[in-house]
């Protein structure tokens, strides 16, 4: 929001990014452990305007005191939480403890960390890495108004068959073939926004937005890869990405709006030949040189008709 200063229109934000938190929870009654590693970054719309115009910073709230509130907040979280619940806790914190804080931006990036299995079992306090990454966006106004937003990033997805494309532009610069036999490789990069307007609105079952996370991406890899026991053809990026999304609306009515973007990387065919092996190594569907620079970039938001996004 612009406010007037000197004769000027002013919009000014401050905030502090990259707050890293870890947090293990230790259940007594089996003796498992749960953890989290979060990203945190807070952006705070106040009114502040006289350290700006007057050299007076009594109405600021110092990054190094965000940094410290992260900390005392995950503290408080006696009870595992959601990242997209610790991003509400903590813009409710920041726009009812300030009067002049008026608006709270909260962006957290949760490690995929995931529990060991060793002999089979799930270890009870041993975790591994995983690849993705769980996002999650809240944006708290005083007045407890609330948009929320997950995502997911990095979800590496492959197959090897069951993909095509055709019926392009053909104009004197393209040298592509047409196939309908090709791998068909992605980094899904995607964002959902939910329909809860209001902080009161939020579902209180415990976990529900971690819960919701795993089902969304679920469903994501099921369109794309089809059945196991034949798969699903793909005609384009473009056309899979659209059920994709389509998919998610569909399943889960608290969504609103999901973004998609998903390049296209290349697996390109190896054909290898010298004059005295001229057919060194020829191409069968089976030899392929991994590349992503340069690859496509097909990206797009599927919305419901009655949607504020």
């Amino acid at each position: 929001m612009a406010q007037e200063v000197n004769g000027f229109k002013l919009e000014q934000r401050h905030g502090k990014a990259r707050v890293r938190v870890g947090r293990v929870w230790r259940h007594t009654h089996d003796g498992s452990h749960h953890f989290v590693e979060w990203n945190v970054s807070i952006s705070l719309l106040s009114h502040c305007l006289s350290s700006y115009a007057n050299d007076d910073n009594s109405e600021i709230v110092a990054t190094d005191t965000m940094k410290n509130t992260v900390y005392a907040k995950a503290k408080e979280c006696t009870e595992r939480i959601s990242a997209e619940e610790f991003a509400i806790s903590l813009g409710k914190h920041f726009c009812s403890f300030y009067p002049q804080v008026f608006t709270a931006i909260i962006n957290i990036i949760e490690k995929p960390w995931e529990r060991a299995t060793v002999g089979g079992k799930p270890h009870i306090h041993g975790f591994k890495l995983g690849s993705e990454m769980h996002t999650a966006e809240a944006i708290v106004q005083q007045s407890g108004a609330l948009k929320l937003t997950s995502g997911v990033e990095g979800l590496s997805l492959l197959k090897t068959t069951q993909s095509g494309f055709e019926g392009f532009v053909r104009d004197k610069y393209t040298v592509l073939p047409e196939t309908r036999e090709r791998m068909l490789a992605t980094e899904v990069s995607a964002s959902w926004r939910y329909s809860y307007d209001s902080v009161s609105a939020v579902p209180g079952k415990s976990l529900y937005f971690t819960e919701r996370y795993s089902e969304v991406k679920k469903a994501l890899m099921e369109t794309f890869f089809g059945r196991p026991e034949v798969g699903v053809y793909s005609p384009s990026v473009q056309r899979t990405l659209y059920l994709m999304g389509n998919t998610v609306l569909r399943r889960f009515v608290d969504i609103s709006s999901i973004h998609l973007k998903m390049p296209n990387i290349h697996f390109l065919p190896v054909n290898l030949s010298s004059k005295e092996n001229p057919s060194m190594v020829k191409f069968e569907n089976d030899v392929f040189l991994p590349t992503d620079e340069p690859h496509g970039s097909i990206e797009a938001t599927l919305s419901r008709l009655t949607s504020k996004m």
